[in-house]
């Protein structure tokens, strides 16, 4: 019985191997890949997922399976990608959360430097800055003015700490000490809602939801948040611009792999990746929506994860913001 088990154990063990070796020789992808996008359906990241996952998947000649996969923050899905098998098959359409999250949450279960590899910056989508035209606010450095001349005077408003609306106005106060005072909400379209109605005087919103407002006359625009002028909007200036050095905010999106995945495997997503992002059908169709994109190598991309979570540790650490 024991010669039998030990045989049994030795055929299985060479199955395994053999299995193994055959799948090491194939080239890579030889399966269907999975992106996980750590939000819901129909927003932002899971449309930028699925967009640019069906042209990587026709070039790479593999199905790219998205998985929604939210909550926390993004530190769902996060996760998941952290702790996939380093093999190229599971990559996680990251935004911003991920450099500031690490800042925000206690013992949180990843670490952005340590757990991933960058593949590639996708791109970004400005914020801009709206005010309700009854406000009385003409221009950025108007709304400094006011502000510095009565502390607390002047709210803004923001879909959850953390989130971009709310680190715009934390950089904001950082950079000019003009203390405007936060007001959270459970989501940007209620914060909108009330900048709209005249409840709260600014909100920094992305630039997609809020120039229709604009170009309708139901919100002001003082200045986009990018380093360059938008093409969206291109006849406002930029936070730079209108008076306020280093002030650069988008909600950006990076293509992450698990830590220790094969440098050739990272590259050929790279190609795959910069590949798509360039095919004209995917700019004007994504372009259209406000996303700028970006492209590069590996390095480049790590090199923008690094300084954000450095740039923005700095800030929240000042501000004393941690997570709801």
């Amino acid at each position: 019985m024991r010669k039998a088990k030990r045989a049994l154990g030795a055929a299985c063990a060479a199955i395994v191997l053999i299995a193994a070796t055959h799948a090491a020789g194939q080239p890579f992808p030889s399966k269907p890949i999975h992106l996980i996008a750590p939000a819901p359906p129909g927003g932002g990241v899971d449309i930028l997922s699925r967009t640019i996952g069906q042209k990587v998947g026709d070039i790479l000649g593999q199905t790219v399976v998205v998985e929604n996969k939210p909550g926390g923050n993004g530190n769902i899905g996060f996760d998941a990608a952290a702790k996939a098998a380093p093999d190229g098959y599971t990559l996680v359409m990251s935004y911003s959360a991920v450099a500031t999250n690490v800042w925000l949450h206690e013992n949180l279960p990843y670490n952005p430097e340590r757990d991933f590899e960058p593949v590639v910056f996708i791109g970004y989508i400005p914020l801009i800055l709206v005010t309700n035209p009854s406000s009385g606010l003409t221009s950025v450095t108007d709304l400094i003015a006011k502000a510095r001349a009565k502390p607390g005077s002047i709210q803004y408003a923001h879909g959850g700490t953390g989130a971009g609306a709310h680190l715009s106005g934390e950089l904001f106060r950082y950079l000019t000490g003009a203390q405007i005072e936060p007001v959270g909400y459970k989501g940007n379209a209620p914060a909108l809602n009330d900048v709209v109605a005249g409840h709260v005087p600014i909100m920094w919103d992305t630039i997609n939801t809020s120039m229709p407002l604009v170009k309708s006359g139901r919100l002001k625009a003082l200045a986009t948040t990018g380093r360059q002028r938008s093409a969206q909007a291109p006849e406002y200036p930029t936070m730079i611009e209108a008076g306020v050095p280093e002030f650069e905010v988008s909600a950006w999106y990076l293509i992450l792999a698990p830590k220790k995945t094969p440098p050739e495997v990272v590259a050929k997503l790279n190609a795959a990746f910069n590949q798509a992002i360039s095919d004209p059908e995917i700019a004007n169709k994504l372009g259209s929506q406000g996303v700028d994109f970006v492209g590069g190598t590996p390095a480049q991309a790590d090199a923008f994860l690094k300084s954000e979570v450095a740039r923005w540790g700095k800030i929240i650490r000042a501000a004393g913001i941690r997570a709801d």
